[in-house]
């Protein structure tokens, strides 16, 4: 009998132990996880319980009470925000964050300019710098056609896409999007849904993200992690998750694609 020798898979992110109190209000309790390369992990739960505050304290934006957080095997704990990102964890907000005034290509092209550090760039030559690359990473997206228009002039769905695109320009190895489909109607929700599947596929990307809207989960993570109250209530697949009685009771309603 031949035995197959299988490597472990690597550990992007290790939450270890992570503690954060404001006043006498704890946010979140004593939470571990850990995501492997390649893996697509939807962090869900009620309001207030924690996501926003844990995506924080990931991304550096916080410093945990206790605890620690390792970013491919290192503790990221004393690194900037800007730091994090360069070494490949970019995030995404709740609330998209481009740059309204600039045109669609112009936000792409600054993502591209901070991201190798070139910011002096803007201030000459700046419409010819990296315009290829950005109209690659429109064309990625979906709205190459959109690129000369006022960013603030786009549909919410396609500001989406531009987040995206400008994120992407960061090359990140993991991506921490922070409800990617929030505030869309439900065919851009559909589209959105299958252009971060696309996006993680073809660039190999790890994924943590959290979303309310259930049909998103299930459609894209292959594990689920449930807080509630700050502590971690119920990991596992989707299908282990939509069957959990707990989680069924405080966070899904009767059917999976409705939140109670």
């Amino acid at each position: 009998m031949t035995h197959v020798m299988t490597t472990p898979p690597t550990i992007m992110l290790d939450v270890r132990e992570v503690r954060k109190q404001f006043g006498g209000f704890v946010a979140v309790n004593s939470v571990s996880l850990s995501l492997a390369a390649g893996e697509r992990r939807a962090l869900i739960g009620p309001n207030g319980a924690g996501k926003t505050t844990l995506f924080n304290l990931l991304s550096g934006r916080l410093a945990p009470d206790e605890g620690d957080v390792l970013y491919k095997g290192t503790s990221i704990l004393k690194v900037s925000p800007s730091e994090i990102c360069k070494r490949g964890m970019a995030r995404t907000f709740q609330i998209t964050n481009v740059f309204v005034k600039l045109s669609v290509i112009q936000n792409v092209q600054t993502a591209l300019y901070a991201h190798r550090r070139r910011s002096h760039w803007l201030l000459r030559n700046a419409a010819a710098v990296l315009r290829d690359e950005a109209y690659a990473l429109l064309d990625m997206v979906g709205i190459r056609a959109l690129a000369e228009r006022q960013a603030g002039l786009l549909s919410y769905g396609d500001q989406k896409r531009l987040e995206l695109a400008m994120v992407m320009a960061l090359e990140p190895q993991l991506l921490l999007l922070d409800e990617p489909t929030a505030g869309v109607e439900l065919n851009t929700r559909r589209e959105l849904v299958a252009l971060i599947k696309d996006l993680c596929t073809r660039k190999q990307l790890s994924l943590l993200f959290c979303e309310h809207d259930m049909d998103a989960v299930f459609s894209i993570a292959d594990q689920i992690t449930v807080l509630h109250q700050g502590q971690i209530l119920a990991e596992g697949t989707p299908g282990e998750i939509s069957s959990n009685p707990k989680v069924r009771e405080i966070y899904l309603g009767s059917e999976h694609g409705r939140v109670a």
